[in-house]
């Protein structure tokens, strides 16, 4: 079990379909099919059970979500996506969330900077390789260079729109109109 917590959501993105309850499935296995066949490269997916806490998830709160992530990108590894779909009443809630997750090592590292004799002994460390704004800001994203936030647009981008596809195939199934859904997302990247 993963758990993500909420003050790592850096973007997100959400909609109701009405009268779709029982539909999750399509909606994960046609978002899977949509990235395979885009041929993203390095972009990886796995389903897992994910918890908004430790004491919740023991507690037995866990939800099905599709972990998209991209491989090929070392300064990309912290944003994870996980893309969610349940029933809610007779509606299916379809969203996902960008996260920024910190190493251990980084969340060490910034523990360690916030303790006055250590932190002359770690700050050489955080110098480097994104982790100026982390630890200014907390989040690392709006340390990344342009390659690395092209890289970052260009793999939510592509998860975002096959989900889409997805959805507007269920909602076509069901004899809706997928037009009147917002397509940009909330946050950090602003994805349409």
């Amino acid at each position: 079990m993963a758990v993500v917590r909420s003050q790592e959501i850096i973007d997100s993105w959400s909609v109701l379909i009405e009268n779709a309850k029982g539909k999750a499935e399509s909606i994960f296995k046609g978002t899977e099919g949509f990235i395979t066949k885009s041929k993203a490269p390095n972009v990886s997916m796995k389903r897992k059970k994910i918890s908004p806490g430790i004491f919740r998830g023991l507690a037995g709160a866990k939800r099905d979500f599709l972990v998209v992530v991209e491989n090929g990108n070392r300064r990309l590894k912290p944003f994870q996506m996980f893309i969610g779909a349940r029933d809610y009443g007779n509606s299916l809630d379809v969203s996902w969330y960008l996260t920024f997750r910190p190493s251990s090592w980084q969340k060490l590292l910034v523990f360690w900077l916030r303790i006055p004799i250590l932190n002359w002994l770690a700050l050489p460390f955080a110098l480097g390789g994104g982790m100026r704004s982390f630890l200014k800001e907390g989040k690392a994203g709006l340390d990344l260079d342009l390659f690395d936030e092209q890289d970052l647009r260009a793999y939510v981008t592509t998860a975002h729109h096959c989900l889409l596809k997805a959805v507007d195939e269920l909602m076509e199934k069901l004899h809706q109109d997928p037009s009147k859904i917002e397509r940009k997302s909330r946050g950090f990247l602003g994805i349409s």
